[in-house]
């Protein structure tokens, strides 16, 4: 009779755990279908909303708030999820509530960083001030921005590093895809040269840029020369610029460059050099002989 009781009371505590671990599969099973569905249905939205939009800057900013609600979404089903496998297993979840609110006191003064970090990020997604694809310069750093969320951005620069800045250390975005860029570019040439000549290959070079089918549809405005911008101590340094679509203004800048050398190489413009040329202290009257150089070999 004590046999049969003992093996009852060990088929029964089997049993129920039997009962627990099905009911845990079971909640983890729905909460991964809940995160498929969940991103299935961000999925969906994103289409039919990215359907009614034409502006490539709010679908930018489109994708960037996909990609933050789903992380938000993966957080608040990993937490609840958390808690019913709690309470299943018989862990009260009140006490482990209590001691959490007790203890995010205790760790508030050294997680402030972190917090800010999501504030930041709120604020950042709220203001559209930066979004996925956007090339950008924030806390010293430039790049792509591959990834944003509420903790951080991810950004690749040209020689393809990756860098990690946390949004709690940016203070100031330079946010390099907005609208429209100018490409800035500063011609030097020599002292010799009449500036005049020079404009006008230069206007000549930039017409046969906007004439590109390859440039055409990237350059915004024609270029707009400002002058001779500076002395510099072996050329004349005259800046001019594009406007162009955002993100073009380094290719437009290259090819500029690439196609006036070749103007200037035919039009017999010298782009100069830093030299230097000696005087032996002989005055405007040229009175005083001049220095003599004796070559050795």
């Amino acid at each position: 009779m004590n046999y049969l009781n003992t093996l009852q009371a060990h088929l029964g505590a089997w049993h129920g755990l039997a009962i627990t671990a099905l009911h845990v599969a079971i909640i983890l099973g729905l909460s991964w279908l809940a995160l498929r569905l969940s991103r299935k249905a961000l999925g969906r939205l994103h289409q039919h909303m990215q359907q009614d939009l034409d502006d490539p800057e709010q679908i930018k900013r489109l994708n960037t708030l996909e990609q933050v609600f789903r992380y938000i979404a993966a957080v608040l089903i990993t937490l609840v999820t958390a808690m019913l496998v709690l309470s299943e297993v018989g862990i009260s979840i009140a006490p482990i509530l209590a001691a959490a609110g007790v203890l995010g006191i205790a760790i508030g003064f050294g997680a402030q960083s972190l917090v800010k970090d999501y504030f930041t990020g709120f604020f950042l997604l709220l203001e559209n001030q930066v979004r996925q694809g956007d090339v950008v310069e924030v806390a010293g750093k430039g790049g792509l921005v591959e990834e944003m969320t509420l903790r951080y951005i991810r950004l690749r620069d040209y020689e393809g590093s990756v860098h990690y800045i946390p949004n709690g250390t940016i203070d100031t975005v330079t946010n390099r895809s907005r609208s429209f860029a100018h490409a800035v570019i500063d011609v030097g040439v020599a002292y010799r040269e009449d500036v005049d000549e020079v404009y006008a290959v230069m206007r000549t070079v930039a017409a046969e840029l906007r004439a590109d089918p390859e440039l055409a549809d990237k350059i915004v405005e024609d270029i707009e020369i400002a002058g001779v911008d500076q002395w510099g101590d072996s050329a004349v340094v005259i800046r001019c610029r594009f406007k162009v679509k955002p993100l073009e203004q380094w290719g437009v800048r290259r090819a500029y460059l690439y196609r006036l050398k070749k103007a200037f190489d035919a039009s017999g413009i010298e782009i100069p050099y830093p030299h230097l040329t000696v005087y032996a202290g002989q005055p405007k009257t040229g009175q005083a002989a001049p220095l003599p150089v004796a070559l050795q070999r």
